[in-house]
């Protein structure tokens, strides 16, 4: 059974708990950063000395105050390679120290923090989740640190281990797993309600979660096919200038769907699903008039659907459907004038039992770092557009004067 938080072993005492995490704080070791070094202590052999006693060490602060330092010792037990937690040339070790503000030190299978309390806490936190991770088979990355300490840094009650161990799908060698707590949440979602909406920016999961799930749901034959569909909405350019076939004209739409499910099937046998019927990739406006029993349904980019089409979507639902509508309400692509469907959905929906709105942010984002930091960027520049917007509609307008 997995130590609680705060259930710790102390460095020079007898008992053991489970064997993973020593603790040493102010009231129980006390060591200049020079004796943490190693380079003197006590004993004159270069080893950190013997606890002593007194007040809590504190540094001083530029206004002269001074803010009480902890030191938590972490001993990593034999069994575990220190190469696997640290990473290959300390990798690991690194993206640990600009995470957190404290001096971390590493000595055999002896790691030691020293910082502020609160944050030589959560480096201690850290260490056991990793440990958590590794005891669990997941092979640590420097994304996987990092997504770890900001959960641990933005929840409270939450292991990041247990949201990141969650297995969804295992397909084609790899198991496709929630990479944070909001992609846990809305995971989940999916399995307690009939129809889902994830909202949120690019990157984000929205969509690939949702089909790693159908294809879940296909194996287990909890739904008879899959349906696929998105809008046939131009980003900025003309649908009818494209050369080809209605079908090679609206494929370049459908194109992401098709990648994810090559992540998630046998390549080979995906045109053989397409041909049986079992999964249906399709535009919005071949759904108007159907009825889908026995299926699971996912509508992507469903910013891009007027009011009308998402209200024709939602009542295609059948008897044992499920549907899962994605989209990122800042990425309109509907001419001037037009409403998105999916932010007026929100207002009309919220409440009734069995549907649910996941919301993702920009923490939520699984692509590269930077993607998130650009979402950030945009989400600041429009709140300041709709801030000077809303300036200058309340300034008085000067008259004209005839001559």
């Amino acid at each position: 059974m997995h130590n609680p938080r705060g259930a710790v072993l102390r460095a020079f005492g007898e008992r053991r708990i489970d064997d993973e995490l020593t603790d040493i704080r102010n009231d129980d070791l006390r060591t200049s950063d020079h004796d943490l070094r190693g380079k003197s202590g006590p004993s004159g052999n270069g080893e950190p000395g013997e606890p002593s006693q007194g007040e809590p060490e504190r540094e001083p602060h530029a206004d002269g105050q001074s803010e009480a330092r902890s030191q938590v010792k972490i001993v990593i037990p034999a069994d575990r390679s220190m190469v696997s937690l640290l990473g290959s040339g300390d990798e690991l070790l690194h993206v640990i120290e600009r995470e957190f503000n404290a001096d971390i030190h590493v000595r055999g299978n002896e790691i030691t923090a020293t910082g502020n309390p609160a944050e030589t806490a959560l480096v201690a936190d850290l260490f056991d989740e990793l440990l958590e991770l590794l005891r669990k088979g997941t092979d640590l990355t420097a994304d996987a640190v990092e997504r770890t300490a900001a959960m641990l840094r933005a929840e409270r009650g939450v292991r990041p281990a247990d949201v990141l161990t969650v297995g969804i799908l295992s397909a084609r060698g790899r198991t496709i797993r929630p990479k944070t707590l909001n992609q846990k949440r809305y995971a989940d979602a999916i399995d307690k309600h009939t129809i889902v909406f994830a909202i949120g920016p690019a990157g984000t999961g929205k969509t690939y979660l949702a089909m790693a799930k159908a294809v879940k749901a296909l194996q287990a034959k909890e739904v008879n096919r899959i349906i696929l569909t998105r809008p046939a909405v131009e980003a900025g350019e003309r649908l009818g200038f494209l050369p080809g076939t209605l079908y090679e004209k609206i494929d370049p739409y459908l194109r992401p769907l098709y990648d994810a499910l090559h992540d998630m099937l046998d390549p080979d046998s995906i045109p053989r699903l397409i041909s049986a019927g079992i999964i249906e990739i399709a535009p919005l406006a071949f759904m108007r008039g159907r009825t889908l029993n026995d299926s699971f349904i996912i509508l992507d980019e469903a910013q891009n659907t007027s009011a009308e089409q998402m209200k024709m979507f939602l009542t295609r639902l059948g008897f044992g459907s499920q549907v899962v509508v994605t989209g990122d309400v800042t990425q309109v692509d509907l001419l001037p004038g037009q409403v998105s469907g999916l932010r007026v959905v929100q207002d009309i929906l919220d409440g009734i039992e069995d549907i649910h709105f996941a919301r993702l942010t920009s923490h939520d984002v699984v692509r590269h770092r930077l993607v998130g930091k650009i979402v950030d960027a945009y989400e600041r520049h429009d709140a300041q557009e709709r801030r000077l917007g809303a300036a200058n509609s309340g300034r008085p307008t000067k008259r004209k004067h005839s001559q």
